[in-house]
C-alpha cells in the first residue's frame, strides 16, 4: 500500500476503541492518551467524536464503549457462515466430553475466537467471541500457522513476539518451526500448559472449499483431570471426527 493511501486518523481512532477491554472497561482521558500514545488533545477529540457517534459514553469523566460498537464487527460475523455450521457439532461434542470447545480464525499473529461452547469450568481468564491470544502459544494458533505458506511463515517469524506465556511455552523460532512441521505431518496440535499453567488444549483444522485451513477447533481441559495419554486416546479421535463433520458440511454449503 502506498503511504498516501494510509489514513492515520482512522488508525488512531481504532486505537482509541481498542484501548478498552475487559480489564479496562472505563478509562479517563489521561488513561486513554497513555494507552494509545496520543497527545491528550488528540485523544480528547477522538473520544468526543465517538461519544457523538454513539459508540462511547462518558460519565464522571470516565469513558466507556456502548453496545453500538458491536456494529463494527457485525458485518464480518454475519458474513461468516462457518460458526453457524460448526456450533451444532460443537455443542454435541461438548455435551459428550463435558469440556469447553472453541472455533478460531487467524488475524496476523493472533487467533480470534469466532464461536465458543463453554463448559462450566476451565480457565482463569474469561473467553468469549472476539477474545484474542498469541497464535504461537495456542493449539488452534499452531494449526492455523501450519496451514500457511512457508513464505507467509517466514514473514510471521521475522516479526512475531514470542515472549513465553508460561515456563513451558516454546520461546524460540527454531522450536516453533519444528512444532509447526509436526502439526503439518500429523494434522492436529496439542499444547501442554503453554498458554496457562494447568491448561491442556487439543486442536484440529477446519478447511474451506479450496482445501485451505480457514479455522481451527479445539478442546481445552485441565491437566489435573486429563493426562496427556488420556487426551490423545479419548479426546483426539472425537475432535478429529467432529472437525471432519464440520468440514463436510462447510464443503456442501460452499457448493450450494
Amino acid at each position: 500500500m502506498r503511504e498516501t493511501d494510509f489514513v492515520q486518523s482512522l488508525q488512531r481512532g481504532l486505537a482509541v476503541i481498542r484501548a478498552f477491554d475487559a480489564e479496562s472497561p472505563a478509562l479517563t482521558l489521561s488513561e486513554v492518551a497513555r494507552a494509545t500514545g496520543l497527545a491528550r488533545a488528540a485523544a480528547r477529540r477522538f473520544l468526543l467524536t465517538l461519544v457523538e457517534l454513539g459508540y462511547m459514553r462518558v460519565e464522571d469523566r470516565r469513558f466507556a464503549l456502548t453496545p453500538r460498537v458491536l456494529e463494527l464487527g457485525h458485518a464480518y460475523l454475519s458474513s461468516l457462515t462457518l460458526p453457524d455450521i460448526a456450533l451444532p457439532y460443537m455443542r454435541d461434542f461438548v455435551a459428550a466430553i463435558r469440556e469447553s470447545s472453541s472455533l478460531c480464525v487467524l488475524d496476523e499473529d493472533q487467533i480470534v475466537y469466532v464461536a465458543r461452547v463453554p463448559a462450566k469450568r476451565i480457565m482463569s481468564v474469561s473467553i468469549s467471541v472476539g477474545t484474542r491470544f498469541p497464535a504461537f502459544a495456542t493449539s488452534m494458533g499452531r494449526v492455523l500457522l501450519a496451514g500457511q505458506t512457508d513464505e507467509w511463515l517466514a514473514g510471521y517469524l521475522a516479526s512475531a513476539d514470542l515472549t513465553p506465556m508460561t515456563s513451558r511455552t516454546i520461546g524460540s523460532s527454531e522450536q516453533l518451526v519444528a512444532e509447526i512441521e509436526r502439526v503439518r505431518r500429523q494434522g492436529w496440535a496439542m499444547v501442554d500448559q503453554e498458554l496457562e499453567e494447568g491448561l491442556r488444549s487439543l486442536a484440529a483444522p477446519i478447511h474451506d472449499s479450496t482445501g485451505r485451513v480457514a479455522a481451527a477447533m479445539n478442546v481445552s481441559v485441565h491437566a489435573s483431570r486429563w493426562s496427556l495419554e488420556k487426551v490423545r486416546e479419548e479426546l483426539l479421535p472425537r475432535l478429529l471426527e467432529t472437525a471432519a463433520a464440520i468440514d463436510r458440511d462447510a464443503q456442501a454449503s460452499a457448493r450450494t
